[in-house]
């Protein structure tokens, strides 16, 4: 549900109130079902959101990329071991998979000059 939410935001044509988001989404989910989400969203950095007179606008700050990229931060960072871990998921990825990560770990790193 998380990303059918962000992808609706991701849309929208500005900052958007849940009842938005929640019309958008076909309106099959409860509102606070809505405001739940929104809220998990925002406490992973995915959405922001602003008051505007008694409600919160919301508007998306990452993608569905992005926003997996979080939920695999975060099984890291559970993780005692971080080299077991990362070593167990490399050896894991298909030749094509594996020769990505080599190119992108070879991409000079940001604020440097490459």
């Amino acid at each position: 549900m998380e990303a059918q939410v962000l992808a609706v935001l991701r849309q929208a044509p500005g900052p958007v109130n849940a009842g938005w988001v929640q019309d958008q989404l076909g309106g099959d989910l409860a509102y606070t079902t809505v405001m739940t989400i929104l809220t998990r969203l925002q406490a992973k950095r995915a959405v922001t959101r602003e008051r505007v007179g008694r409600f919160f606008e919301w508007c998306a700050t990452s993608d569905e990329a992005g926003l997996a990229a979080l939920r695999m931060r975060r099984v890291l960072d559970a993780e005692s071991d971080r080299e077991a871990v990362l070593a167990r998921f490399v050896t894991t990825l298909s030749p094509d998979d594996e020769r990505l990560l080599r190119d992108l770990l070879n991409l000079p790193e940001e604020g440097t000059e490459g």
